[in-house]
């Protein structure tokens, strides 16, 4: 009779969880650096599902690593999206003034 307490092939210790992680954040920042686009093209692009595209875009919005450019038509979905970029040159202009930005005065 064998016994069903064996330890299973991949185990729940987190020894093999999020083991794509970095190669996953570096192949959706690579298609977000080409030129603006939605979660969805980036995970029909890459093959990553949307959901953890979006948790990576989370993160890099609370560290200022990605950017809004503009809210248009998805390609996709033919729906209203956000399109986002992680290359700086494609970041919008700051329209916004600085109202307590000290000025010079001679």
């Amino acid at each position: 009779m064998k016994k069903h307490l064996s330890t299973p092939l991949i185990s729940l210790n987190g020894q093999h969880k999020d083991s794509d992680y970095l190669a996953q954040t570096q192949r959706v920042n690579k298609a977000f650096f080409e030129k603006p686009k939605t979660m969805l093209q980036v995970s029909f692009e890459t093959g990553i599902f949307r959901a953890n595209i979006c948790r990576y875009v989370a993160q890099w919005k609370q560290s200022n690593h990605i950017a809004v450019v503009k809210i248009g038509i998805c390609p996709i979905t033919k729906c209203k999206a956000q399109f986002l970029t992680s290359n700086t040159d494609f970041y919008p202009k700051q329209r916004q003034l600085n109202l307590f930005e000290p000025t010079k005065t001679q």
